[in-house]
């Protein structure tokens, strides 16, 4: 029988989580060559190489992320192990799910994307860190998040081992006030040249999307405010301040949330949203259904 040296397995473990021997070397007390030396081993053994240089650090295969999820296992049912044995009582282990959340992704379509993974069996710890798309690929890059929801794709210029995964796309809705809806209803979208709006910024895919149609369209209406959050954009709209976008398949979740009504809908501006990972072939059992369910519920 082939046993696994989990000593190798935990030099592994740590190189895996800090993104560089030198920082892994300092959390476990060894020298850098020690450390080194043992991941050479580990890979030899299992005949699979489990890391590759970027810049300065170390980002893990496609096997490497396979085994590193088992290894996070492992070392969790240790702490746990520990935990009993001092009396303390042990957890019905859940799986830990680290998503990064791109700043404008609404926060009505996280919360839809998300709720296919929070009634899985087996139960979920759920962590959101929210945060511009290049901040959380780097945290990616390094394995502290297992996913990254976005509204574009991984950009060519960033040189990371990640995929990009279409969980849907839909529409574009306007809303606002039942008193600006009913100004600006007639003769929609025509209407909206000179129309008070809210945009989100230039760094969002959707307003991009939107300055296109516009262009497009020779519209142009009268930005009253930009917005990094969609949270505080839809504030403001609910305010009466102007009116605003938001991906179509929300627009009741908008409704009955701001108390705001459809203005009207522009099919041909896309709002799609993706699942970032580092897994061309999503195996995480929540992220597995958190893509069934994008595609059964919320873009169908």
């Amino acid at each position: 029988m082939e046993w696994l040296n989990y000593h190798h397995l935990l030099y592994f473990w740590m190189v895996a989580r800090e993104g560089t021997v030198a920082r892994a070397s300092k959390q476990l007390g060894l020298a850098q060559p020690t450390i080194s030396g043992q991941l050479r081993t580990l890979e030899s053994s299992l005949n699979e190489k489990l890391f590759v240089r970027s810049g300065r650090h170390l980002v893990l295969t496609e096997m490497g992320q396979t085994i590193y999820r088992y290894a996070d296992e492992i070392f969790s049912l240790g702490r746990e192990l520990q935990a009993t044995l001092k009396g303390r009582p042990a957890n019905n282990r859940p799986v830990r799910l680290m998503v990064g959340i791109a700043n404008f992704v609404p926060k009505l379509v996280v919360s839809r994307l998300l709720e296919p993974a929070m009634t899985l069996p087996e139960p979920v710890r759920l962590v959101c860190r929210e945060g511009r798309p290049e901040r959380l690929l780097a945290e990616l890059a390094v394995h502290n998040l297992d996913v990254v929801v976005a509204d574009t794709p991984v950009p060519p210029t960033v040189k990371i081992r990640a995929f990009s995964h279409l969980l849907g796309e839909c529409g574009v809705t306007l809303f606002g006030t039942e008193a600006l809806a009913r100004r600006y209803r007639k003769g929609f979208p025509r209407s909206l040249d000179g129309a008070p709006l809210l945009m989100p910024t230039d760094t969002s895919a959707l307003r991009h999307s939107l300055d296109d149609w516009f262009h497009a369209e020779q519209i142009r209406p009268n930005v009253l405010g930009e917005f990094d959050d969609s949270t505080l954009l839809k504030a403001f709209g609910q305010a009466g301040w102007g009116l605003f976008p938001a991906p179509a398949a929300i627009a009741h979740d908008v409704i009955r949330q701001h108390n705001v009504v459809r203005l009207g809908q522009l099919d041909s501006v896309r709002a799609r949203f993706y699942a970032i990972s580092g897994e061309r072939k999503l195996r995480h059992p929540a992220l597995v259904a958190i893509s069934a369910g994008a595609r059964r519920d919320l873009f169908r």
